[in-house]
């Protein structure tokens, strides 16, 4: 459960038993997926960067996405999709 008053959400690439989650590059392949979804809707181009509400990150070591709040409100299926990922694999979810 995401917290009312957080602002983003970290998925980490570790599961709850504490495995690395693979493929190495399963951060960059999700934030990929969700380049599309962005403030304003896709433009042209746009599948060349990440979106700003769902960006890969390293945090001490451990690849993970950052996922913004305000995709919740704008594209409630994609949020669906972040967090159904996490859940499906296990992994752990965390709000600053």
């Amino acid at each position: 459960m995401v917290s009312p008053s957080a602002q983003e959400v970290f998925i980490h690439g570790v599961s709850l038993d504490g495995k690395t989650f693979r493929p190495s590059d399963w951060a960059e392949r999700l934030a990929g997926v969700m380049s599309q979804f962005r403030p304003g809707g896709a433009q042209m181009g746009s599948h060349l960067s990440y979106s700003p509400w769902c960006v890969p990150n390293t945090i001490d070591g451990v690849k993970c996405v950052i996922i913004h709040i305000d995709l919740r409100e704008a594209e409630p299926m994609a949020w669906e999709f972040v967090m159904n990922f996490a859940r499906d694999n296990k992994l752990k979810v965390v709000t600053p």
